[in-house]
């Protein structure tokens, strides 16, 4: 589909045509034994000449000024669109261009395809993952509300019980709904952070102090190991980033081993400080790293759900990160524990 312009169209039909015009007529005149010579040289010329100018009005006419039409339709598209490019060049070869664009757009919408087939994939598994979260605690406050109108409101050994069971319950929608709030304003950009000048120091021991009594009780102890007697000042949001800390250290306490550690270290990056956090309990399978920050993506459903949480804490700390512009990593080994690190921006 190379030099395919009018010009060169009309040229090679025209060349074919003036052929077969002259080896028809010296056929015919050798036949009736009339053959002359000069003039089948002159028809040829004259037959490619007359030839070229029919078929060179021809194609302009009738094709290739339609389909030049269909290429500036299909250029004009690409730049309303916002599709870099120069402006239209129709003296060029436009039927090959009309090929390449063809080509380009059909990849394109292949892609586009195969995009719009990949969000309905996780529409339908979010939309299901929201729908079971929110059946348990549903039914379970169904059933505690049922048993209290059938006597059991009654009975001063049920009644309290059950009630403290539905609320712990509805406690659980009520998370779950804030931290898809939290996602959501996240990923839209409605949720606007501002970075402050704070001790890094200082938000890593409050961390662990808010959660030592809980970690007493899963008999793990929690660490900051070789703290730092002088502040260490990054660029954050001290709320976002607390937060950060309380999901990771949770998460730590709740998978580590009985008896076991949480680690929280410190690292000098030159611009950036490195953050690990690292647990030494059963460790993730390595096919379970890549979707980890995934909304309500677990490696152990049953456990996972038992243990009251929303399958959102590691994606709200991904999203969090990504809001100070770094980046939230996971190293696992199976028996041997867990580590999850971050940086933030020096101050």
């Amino acid at each position: 589909m190379k030099n395919l312009t009018p010009n060169g169209l009309a040229l090679r039909i025209s060349f074919l045509v003036a052929i077969v015009v002259t080896l028809f007529l010296s056929v015919f005149g050798w036949a009736n034994n009339n053959i002359n010579i000069n003039l089948v040289l002159l028809i040829f010329p004259i037959t490619f000449v007359a030839s070229y100018i029919g078929f060179r009005l021809a194609v302009e006419k009738f094709i290739y000024s339609k389909i030049k039409l269909i290429y500036k339709t299909i250029h004009n598209l690409k730049l309303e669109k916002g599709d870099a490019g120069a402006e239209i060049d129709l003296n060029t070869d436009v039927l090959n261009q009309v090929k390449e664009d063809v080509e380009a757009w059909d990849k394109t919408n292949k892609q586009e395809i195969e995009r719009l087939k990949g969000l309905e994939e996780y529409r339908r598994e979010f939309v299901g993952n929201v729908s079971h979260e929110l059946k348990t605690p549903i039914f379970n406050v169904q059933g505690y509300i049922l048993t209290l109108l059938e006597g059991g409101l009654d009975d001063p050994n049920i009644n309290l019980k059950y009630l403290d069971r539905a609320n712990k319950s509805v406690d659980r929608m009520i998370r779950l709904l804030d931290d898809l709030d939290e996602i959501s304003k996240l990923e839209s950009g409605v949720l606007e952070m501002e970075f402050t000048k704070v001790d890094l120091v200082d938000l890593v021991k409050e961390a662990i102090i808010s959660l030592e009594i809980g970690a007493k009780k899963n008999n793990i102890t929690l660490k900051f190991v070789d703290e730092p007697i002088k502040p260490i000042w990054v660029m954050a949001n001290v709320n976002a980033i607390n937060q950060v800390f309380i999901n990771l250290i949770v998460n730590s306490i709740k998978y580590g081993k009985d008896g076991g550690e949480t680690l929280v270290k410190l690292f000098d990056m030159h611009d950036n400080i490195l953050i690990e956090i690292a647990d030494d309990g059963g460790g993730i399978a390595e096919e379970h790293l890549p979707r980890l920050f995934e909304r309500f993506y677990r490696t152990d459903t049953a456990r996972d759900r038992g243990s009251g949480g929303t399958g959102l804490g590691l994606s709200i700390v991904k999203h969090i990160i990504e809001a100070h512009h770094q980046t939230v990593n996971v190293r696992s080994t199976i028996d041997v524990g867990s580590t999850f690190s971050f940086t933030l921006k020096k101050a």
